[in-house]
């Protein structure tokens, strides 16, 4: 295809706008969750970097 065209699907959606929108829009899903996970949120465990050994380490070595 011409790089100089620009690139539409099938519905005239310019495809190149769309991705750049889309990239500035703000936090992705997964970004979300992250911030979650560091901020308190349940069920985002996977997405924490939290050391859990290094809390059980901590918890135990005060009582």
């Amino acid at each position: 295809m011409n790089q100089d065209k620009e690139e539409f699907a099938s519905l005239d959606t310019d495809v190149e706008e769309v991705k750049r929108k889309n990239a500035e829009s703000g936090l992705s899903y997964r970004e979300v969750l992250e911030v979650l996970a560091r901020t308190g949120g349940q069920g985002t465990a996977a997405y924490s970097n939290t050391d859990i050994e290094q809390v059980k380490k901590h918890i135990h070595s005060d009582n």
